[in-house]
This record gives C-alpha cells, sequence and structure tokens, in this order.
C-alpha cells in the first residue's frame, strides 16, 4: 500500500478541525497508509526578531528533516510554490507512486519553513493567501484524498 505522511508544525486543538482530519484521514485509510507526524513549535517571544525566528525556523527544519522517510518524494508547503490543479495534484502523485516513492508533505508553522527544508521537494501551493496551519491541514488532506479519487476513476471529482 502506498504510504503517505505529512509532516505538520504544530498540533490541531479545535473540535470541528479535529474531526473533519479524522474524516479524510479515515477516507485515505481505503487508498494508501497515511501517517502524520506533528513538530512543536519552537517557542518565540511575542515580537520576535528576524534573528529569532530564523533560530526558531532553523530548529523546526532539523525536527522536519529528522522526519521524513527515506525514498520520499517531498513536497513542502510555501507560497513560492507550485500551484497545481487538482487533475495535475492527482497526475504527480500517480507519477511518483508509480516510481515507487512514497510521499511526504510539510506543513510549517506561523512564520513558515526554513530554506533547508524547502529545497527537499516539490515546493506546492494552494493560493498566493497565507493559510491558518490547522486549516491548510485539512486542504492538504481534502487534496490528496481527491487526487487518489481522482487517479481510481471515482466520481468524487467533478
Amino acid at each position: 500500500m502506498i504510504k503517505v505522511s505529512i509532516i505538520a508544525v504544530g498540533k490541531i486543538k479545535e473540535p470541528a478541525f479535529i474531526e473533519a482530519a479524522k474524516e479524510y484521514e479515515k477516507r485515505l485509510g481505503a487508498f494508501c497508509e497515511l501517517s502524520v507526524v506533528e513538530i512543536k513549535p519552537a517557542r518565540l517571544p511575542e515580537d520576535p526578531s528576524e534573528a529569532e525566528i530564523s533560530a526558531a525556523l532553523k530548529s523546526e527544519a532539523a525536527a522536519i528533516l529528522s522526519k521524513i522517510p527515506d525514498n520520499a518524494a517531498v513536497y513542502p508547503a510555501c507560497i513560492e510554490g507550485r500551484r497545481f490543479s487538482s487533475e495535475a495534484f492527482a497526475a504527480e502523485i500517480e507519477n511518483r507512486t508509480a516510481e515507487g516513492k512514497q510521499l511526504c508533505f510539510i506543513i510549517g508553522g506561523s512564520h513558515g519553513l526554513y530554506e533547508e527544508v524547502k529545497k527537499r521537494g516539490v515546493r506546492i501551493s494552494f493560493s498566493d493567501m497565507t493559510f491558518p496551519h490547522r486549516l491548510f491541514r485539512i486542504m492538504l488532506l481534502e487534496q490528496i484524498y481527491r487526487a487518489f479519487m481522482i487517479n481510481a476513476g471515482a466520481k468524487y471529482h467533478k
């Protein structure tokens, strides 16, 4: 079975988001072995300097990089990333899994991702807009599910 991992900085705490994530995780169980790894965000002061933010991102990067599976196609989410249509995203997933790759998606915290993490794979973006990580995680889970449904020829995608 295809292995898919999501590495996310931070936890989802709100019940509505937890339930939405559980629903998509359940649906994805038919297509893949999904793991979600939550990285504890680095602590920052109320009004951090650029140097403090950089140090925090570097610390989070070390934790993220240590959790990326071997033989994974890596997809860091960042605003400057590549945008895919749902069909192109499905094709990307199909192509990487046909190569025997695991899939690893990375979601940063409120200050994004350290450059070293972004360089690890194909940067992806869903919009020029910025989304809270808890909402983006649901959007990502839904798009991964949609991709599997498209690849299965199901009618979920219209």
